[in-house]
């Protein structure tokens, strides 16, 4: 712990949003470190489906998916999840997820992203809430990157209730087919696009946006999220 932790911890104790202990390190954001070392982040050689990101071997449920690879930090449990939510009610990204995305984005075949792009909010969603959690990080990928952040090329254009408990895989996705497009497709031919949300759930919609913006003359579309739901 460094002295300014230190400092922070005795003025501003923080207590673990999981199991109450103390949070002794600010980078570690609502979560504490043990909780941290119990989360599953996802290694170098974490054998994956090489498409949508799914643990395991090729899934073969992510065939119809317009994006090219999807990844995760992890999955979205313990201090991932935790992280997850606060995000959706604060804009702030602690910085041992900001680096946890680093090194997942810094992996091929992300590494090779040209430009970096949010999932967009519907006008209407994200005057109510604020701002778009998305956006923030995609604004802490592109800068660890060193890429352009567009968040104004892809919007949504139609917006619907959150999904109904129960909905299927089928039921998922068209309630955002056809929801997104681009403004600026000058801005997106030919580019390698590192598309960023919070949370990996069907897939849904980021193969939607994937859509659009393979429409609009894209090369590539890469996902990448904090974490992946296992379902």
């Amino acid at each position: 712990m460094n002295f300014y932790d230190a400092v922070l911890t005795l003025a501003y104790p923080q207590s673990c949003v999981i199991c109450g202990a103390s949070v002794e390190e600010r980078r570690f954001g609502v979560a504490c470190e043990v909780c941290w070392q119990g989360t599953r982040i996802f290694a170098d050689d974490e054998e994956i489906c090489w498409t949508c990101g799914a643990p395991g071997p090729r899934c073969g449920r992510c065939e119809e998916m317009r994006f090219t690879v999807a990844r995760a930090v992890g999955l979205y449990r313990g201090a991932l999840r935790e992280s997850v939510l606060m995000l959706k009610r604060q804009p702030y990204v602690p910085r041992h997820v900001v680096s946890l995305l680093e090194a997942a984005a810094l992996r091929a075949p992300l590494s090779s992203s040209t430009r970096v792009v949010p999932v967009p909010l519907h006008a209407k969603r994200l005057k109510s809430r604020g701002f778009n959690q998305a956006s923030i990080v995609a604004e802490v990928v592109s800068k660890a990157m060193k890429l352009p952040l567009d968040e104004v090329s892809l919007v949504r254009v139609s917006t619907t209730e959150k999904y109904r408990a129960g909905l299927d895989r089928k039921g998922r996705h068209d309630t955002v087919a056809g929801a997104f497009t681009v403004t600026h497709p000058r801005l997106i031919e030919g580019e390698n696009i590192l598309l960023v949300d919070d949370v990996f759930t069907t897939g849904a919609t980021v193969s939607a946006c994937a859509e659009a913006l393979v429409a609009a003359g894209a090369g590539n579309v890469y996902i990448l999220t904090i974490a992946r739901a296992s379902l």
